[in-house]
């Protein structure tokens, strides 16, 4: 559970309270019917051994000023639904990690700990980092990490990732495993964008290869990583849809996604995206999701945006706020550059700058999560007794 004791008393303190508690519903008992875009399916509560609550989440520009940095009523909520897993892969962390830290801090520093790459560099990098962010008292890091680098082919450099993609070992409990976190090159709105479908293809059959081969060595007694026994790619793919050749491309390189997660609509918009995955590497005879899975709309009870019922939408709730956020920004740019003050907006430009604003407090994916069952203990003994 996190730690709330620096919410204050006042109208925002209030207003986080109350917003925590439908979090927390919202997670514990889920929302809609199976099928709709906007579904929630129910989070299961963590176990100690029994099964591993895994999640990846791009969270927007983890902190940026674009629209005013992040407020401590954001950290709260984005912490909360932290707070429900065992560790989140997070995508599009910053230079400065001071958000990342806060985070940490609110889930408690004793308990929580994350792994971080350096920024990628040049302009597709977009000054991005990748982080791990676990609970130690149920997921333990064994040690390897790598940032993904592509060999030579037949003697040739290749051009690498946009953004690097994030190796990581860890355990829970008796259940070793790697992760490769990703965020793949966009490029636009082209569904089958040529760097994009590269990207994933080249990633995708370079893991799949090196696993395989550490597979071989290590069932074959010979000294190797066992973490690569069971391996997950998971992030931001940027796929629009799994016809697509972005999806195939990891499908065709023996990497799956569970079945709970098949077509998730992962994006925040008017036209509905397969962007995150979570997808293990075929022949995972130690990995077995336990059918619970899904993506959380949070935008269901925080910063609600309903042009149709008033009574469902936050926008003026916050406006104080956006209006303070603009009149910051032109205070450090030339009168020219200045964007036209809240006021001064119809209500159309107000909504759409709140429809982006809100993203920029939360995020514009929504996060992903399956539940992997991790005791194997009882076929291990059956094995042993010759059953």
């Amino acid at each position: 559970m996190p730690f709330y004791y620096t919410i204050r008393k006042s109208a925002e303190g209030r207003r986080t309270a109350r917003n925590l508690l439908e979090i927390q519903k919202l997670l514990r008992h889920g929302a809609g019917e199976p099928g709709e875009r906007n579904y929630v399916h129910p989070v299961p509560s963590r176990t100690l051994s029994e099964t591993l609550l895994l999640a990846t989440w791009n969270i927007r520009e983890l902190d940026s000023s674009k629209y005013g940095f992040r407020t401590p009523e954001s950290l709260f909520y984005i912490a909360e639904i932290i707070s429900h897993f065992d560790l989140v892969a997070i995508q599009e962390v910053r230079e400065d990690i001071s958000a990342l830290d806060e985070l940490r801090s609110i889930l408690g520093r004793r308990s929580w700990k994350y792994l971080v790459t350096d920024v990628t560099e040049g302009s597709s990098g977009n000054k991005e980092r990748t982080a791990y962010l676990y609970d130690q008292r149920k997921v333990s890091f064994t040690g390897l990490a790598s940032e993904i680098v592509l060999p030579p082919l037949k003697g040739q450099a290749v051009p690498q990732f946009a953004r690097t993609p994030f190796l990581a070992g860890f355990q829970a409990g008796w259940f070793k495993f790697s992760l490769c976190s990703v965020h793949i090159y966009y490029g636009g709105d082209d569904p089958n964008q040529a760097r994009r479908v590269e990207e994933i293809d080249q990633l995708a059959r370079f893991l799949g290869n090196r696993v395989r081969r550490y597979r071989k060595a290590f069932r074959a007694g010979g000294k190797s990583h066992s973490e690569y026994e069971n391996i997950a790619l998971l992030g931001d793919f940027n796929i629009f849809s799994t016809e697509d050749e972005t999806f195939k491309a990891l499908r065709k390189n023996g990497f799956l996604v569970p079945k709970g997660l098949h077509g998730k609509i992962t994006n925040i918009g008017k036209q509905a995206r397969a962007f995150d995955q979570i997808a293990f590497l075929e022949d995972e005879k130690n990995v077995e999701s336990t059918g619970n899975a899904g993506a959380i709309d949070f935008f269901r009870t925080v910063y609600r945006k309903n042009k149709r019922d008033k009574t469902l939408d936050d926008q003026e709730v916050y406006a104080p706020l956006m209006r303070k956020t603009i009149d910051n920004s032109n205070k450090r740019k030339s009168e020219s550059k200045q964007s036209t003050p809240w006021d001064q907006r119809t209500p159309a430009k107000q909504s759409t700058y709140y429809g982006a604003w809100r993203t920029f407090q939360m995020s514009d994916h929504l996060p992903l999560w399956v539940e992997l069952k991790i005791d194997f203990s009882e076929k291990y003994l059956l094995r042993k007794a010759g059953g």
